[in-house]
């Protein structure tokens, strides 16, 4: 009976680094996701920033090509001026003219206003590409060491999948019933087979148990259910005490 306890605290062991393992890898996708969105969001910062110079330069050039646009227009009007044959119509051209003439000094003045927006513009993407830089490294270098830990999570739960194996083989060879039952109660609660200690104390739930039951565990040197969790108990003494030579 030791030897049958014995191999189902080895399985179960195992089982236990499995899960410790595993709840701690559950962790990393999160924290991989959160990082990535972080330096989603850092660089969805920094295009923002160089989509405004973007517009600004596109302005600038927009309104650049209709100032020449606008100055061949005048020089055009300008040559016709002296083949108006009315002064009614010299008076009517010369204004219009002169109407352009001041739409592009507006204009010019508007250009060196977004030429300084763009200039202040600049600056502003550039201080933001280079925290953006400095914090993707950072952010790069979490991701890299979080999924590294992932890696070596699901490397040490593959490795244990084997020893478990093992162990688990161990105690099929033993006892199967004992197997059965304890693969039954570890898919609802772990630890699944739990010592039960004097005056008798189920060492899982902590309810206590009658003592003719601890009495007959410690004697039998054996395994129960606990009646109320139903994991596997055995008398914590008896389990301990060396086997006579």
């Amino acid at each position: 009976m030791r030897e049958k306890l014995l191999a189902l605290v080895t399985l179960q062991n195992v089982d236990l680094e499995i899960a410790a393992l595993r709840k701690t890898a559950e962790a990393y996708p999160r924290d991989i996701a959160e990082l990535e969105k972080q330096l989603a969001q850092a660089k969805s910062a920094v295009d923002a920033e160089r989509s405004k110079l973007e517009d600004f330069e596109r302005q600038r050039i927009q309104l650049e090509q209709t100032i020449v646009e606008d100055r061949d227009k005048v020089r055009k009007w300008e040559a016709r001026l002296a083949e108006q044959r009315t002064t009614r119509e010299y008076s009517a051209l010369a204004r219009e003219i002169d109407i352009a003439k001041k739409g592009q000094t507006t204009m010019g003045e508007e250009l060196v206003e977004l030429g300084k927006q763009a200039a202040v513009q600049r600056e502003v993407a550039k201080a933001k590409e280079a925290e953006f830089q400095t914090k993707a490294a950072d952010l790069t270098a979490r991701i890299s060491s979080q999924k590294t830990k992932l890696a070596e999570a699901e490397a040490n739960v593959k490795a244990l999948d084997g020893k478990r194996s093992a162990a688990e083989g161990t105690v099929l060879k033993v006892d199967t019933a004992l197997l059965r039952r304890y693969d039954t109660i570890r898919k609802k609660r772990m630890p699944a087979m739990v010592s039960a200690t004097a005056p008798g104390v189920c060492g899982g739930c902590r309810m206590n148990i009658r003592s003719q039951l601890y009495n007959t565990l410690l004697a039998s040197k054996g395994y129960d259910v606990c009646p109320s969790c139903q994991r596997i108990i055995y008398a914590a003494e008896a389990f301990e005490a060396k086997p006579a030579s």
